[in-house]
């Protein structure tokens, strides 16, 4: 029996901390039907796919599937894995069914693949991006001495440190697999402290005097009314990087988001207007 598939990891979504999806190259393989009996390369043309994991008497559940990838990949493709066609062996693809999405290993001729189970490069992606010295956004303005009134404009704006704003790099390995992530801030939601968000695509414009009452290019907000009501007259807000990590390997191309938080405070108040009579 044979199945004509598409080698495709499937969409996922995280554990509710940080989502995401993963897509892989898309490559058209030939599936046959299973047979446990005989180790990739040996029969049926090369192309029997190969459960790993069994026992002697085949009682136990396979845990992974290989499959020869036919037509193999171009001589430069990176699912080589280092080796070439000069040698005796064949790239196949790997789908587990305890795993999302399907990955490929290079095998000798003749090899049994091993039980193990394959490497999930999205782990060792968060791996890398754990490693990252990140923080919160260096919050320049509002700043915490300021007096701010309501009705005028209020510049806000981050600092872009290396450590707060610029792409960031990191590797991680696993079974012989290293995955590189890096990080780039992709903006800034500013939680105003009285319930409203400005999202900022950037870290914002440093206020000069000579802007006079011009509310900022790219990120500003304007209260309508004072903190009076808050403790010392303050509204508390969050200032928060959404960082988007981007880590291609195995021809996979994984994407997921994970936050950085800085706490700020600003007090707000109204204009006193004397009149004469």
């Amino acid at each position: 029996m044979v199945l004509a598939g598409v080698l495709a990891p499937a969409a996922h979504a995280d554990d509710g901390r940080s989502g995401g999806i993963c897509k892989g190259a898309t490559m058209f393989v030939k599936v046959c039907a299973e047979d446990g009996g005989s180790a990739p390369g040996t029969g049926g043309g090369g192309t029997a796919t190969t459960p790993a994991g069994t026992s002697g008497g085949g009682s136990s559940k396979p845990s992974c599937t290989y499959t020869r990838l036919d037509p193999q990949p171009p001589p430069d493709n990176m699912f080589w894995k280092g080796h070439d066609r000069t040698e005796k062996g064949a790239v196949y693809g790997v789908n587990c069914p305890d795993r999302q999405g399907a990955r490929t290993v290079w095998l000798p001729d003749g090899q049994a693949p091993a039980a193990a189970p394959v490497i999930d490069p999205a782990a060792v992606a968060r791996r890398a991006a754990a490693s990252m010295k990140l923080t919160g956004p260096a919050v320049a303005s509002p700043r915490a001495a300021g007096k701010y009134v309501v009705g005028m404009p209020m510049w806000m704006w981050a600092d872009p440190f290396p450590t707060t704003f610029d792409p960031i790099s990191a590797s991680a390995t696993a079974g012989g697999v290293t995955v590189t992530a890096t990080a780039k801030v992709s903006a800034v939601r500013w939680a105003m402290g009285n319930g409203t968000t400005v999202t900022c695509h950037g870290p914002g414009t440093p206020y000069s005097p000579d802007q006079g009452k011009n509310m900022s290019p790219n990120c500003g907000h304007r209260y309508q009314r004072t903190a009076s009501d808050k403790p010392d007259g303050r509204y508390r807000g969050t200032a928060t990087w959404s960082i988007a990590w981007n880590a291609p390997v195995l021809g996979d191309e994984c994407e997921f988001t994970e936050t950085r938080a800085t706490a700020w405070t600003a007090w707000v108040g109204a204009v006193q207007v004397l009149t004469t009579n």
